[in-house]
């Protein structure tokens, strides 16, 4: 084994072996708390919803450790005994090409989907439905499934073909080419998505005139919010869990709330809420979010052309010399390195929630967005005490104690 590679392998054992602790860490901390309601939710959090959040909880930190182990055994599998045959079988059926890089990708990518399935099916048709939130037929499921590859497909193939094209005709610009085409996409993708794509899974529905859409526009209307609508997706089909978001740019952004969150808050409530995701859109965060993806994204560009112009990270692995195996080697061991920049990435998205929460305080007041989180942490089956070290490498969003006592504050 050469030095490189066994740098790899440990990299992701590591990362599995982390990723396991920190979800015993979870476990261990919502079972020795579940005997009792966190004083500042005496009033509001009933013993049994506090112990079910537990058990959910609980449930989902084990189903994780077993996964992660799963998959840094699937890592190692992959690069030490898998792809050599796959590719061999690729290169007996396709010539050398551009084709035959792709098919691997998509091959491997094909499997790689294929092992984890399980997983998917367990959470959604077992732990989900233990809990009351699923609602997701196994017919809905396969088709959710199969609209997704065929999406994969039709976007991804055309961006392997480009992708190893630029390489063979700018083989030391080719990355910041590909960067650059790259957050392209990613910018048209956050227009595209809401008209086009959304609504192959989901059904979104103009809101209704009335009181509650009137309340809405005036508060748009306040914040200098112009959008393209408001519209109400049919969440509760597929899950019981409740959210809202905003998406797009400029005059084509919507507003789109669950189902099932119009039907368990009140109109204040909804405002909160509504004024929060607003928060976000007034300080930039979008915006923010993009430019951090772009940094590591050109970290991880210049990565790649690293090793495709040193030309020797398959050998190391006892692999051909093929674009394909030196990307999927890449993306393969990113996923521990990266893993270590969750902290960061976390600490600065929490950062962006506190601002939106603040925002919503001075809009619509503290109490309608403490009694809005409260019943999300309720229904969701949120922990309330969740372990510290779990949330600085897992949460984007701040515990919602956390939040309470920033906007009680």
């Amino acid at each position: 084994m050469t030095a490189l590679a066994a740098l790899v392998f440990a990299a992701i054992v590591l990362s599995g072996l982390l990723n396991t602790y920190l979800d015993w860490r979870q476990a261990a901390a919502v079972r020795a708390h579940r005997g009792a309601v966190p004083g500042a939710f005496a009033g509001t959090v009933t013993l049994e919803e506090h112990q079910r959040a537990a058990d959910y909880t609980e449930a989902r930190a084990r189903l994780a450790i077993i996964e992660a182990i799963y998959d840094a055994d699937l890592a190692i599998i992959w690069l030490a005994f898998l792809l050599r045959p796959v590719f061999h079988f690729v290169a007996a059926h396709i010539p050398a090409g551009l084709t035959r890089s792709v098919a691997t990708v998509v091959l491997v990518t094909a499997i790689s989907y294929l092992l984890t399935l399980p997983f998917s099916i367990y959470k959604t048709f077992r732990l989900e439905a233990q809990f009351g939130f699923n609602r997701t037929t196994p017919a809905m499921f396969a088709l959710d499934q199969a609209k997704a590859a065929a999406l994969q497909l039709v976007l991804g193939v055309p961006l392997l073909y480009g992708l190893f094209a630029l390489l063979r005709a700018l083989p030391n610009l080719w990355w910041i080419f590909a960067w650059a085409a790259m957050m392209a996409i990613m910018v048209a993708m956050i227009v595209i998505f809401p008209t086009f794509i959304a609504p192959l899974f989901n059904k979104f529905t103009p809101m209704a005139e009335g009181p509650m859409r009137a309340s809405i526009v005036a508060l748009l209307a306040k914040c200098g919010f112009e959008s393209n609508g408001l519209f109400v997706m049919d969440a509760s089909k597929r899950s019981a869990h409740g959210n809202a978001y905003f998406t797009g740019f400029g005059k084509a952004k919507r507003i789109v709330f669950f189902d099932t969150l119009l039907e368990k808050h009140t109109s204040d409530e909804i405002l909160s809420v509504l004024a929060h995701e607003l928060g976000h859109f007034k300080f930039g965060h979008v915006l923010q979010r993009i430019g951090e993806s772009a940094l590591l994204a050109l970290a991880g560009f210049a990565i790649l052309h690293w090793a495709f112009a040193a030309g020797t990270l398959p050998a190391a692995f006892h692999l051909p010399n093929d674009p394909a195996l030196v990307l999927i080697i890449v993306m393969t061991a990113m996923g521990p390195f990266g893993s270590l920049l969750a902290p960061l990435t976390n600490f600065l998205s929490r950062r962006a929630e506190f601002q939106a929460d603040a925002f919503a305080k001075s809009t619509v007041g503290a109490a309608p967005m403490i009694s809005a989180l409260t019943k999300l942490s309720r229904d969701n089956l949120a922990t309330l005490t969740p372990d510290w070290l779990y949330t600085i490498f897992n949460y984007s969003h701040p515990p919602v104690p956390e939040r309470i006592a920033h906007l009680e504050g």
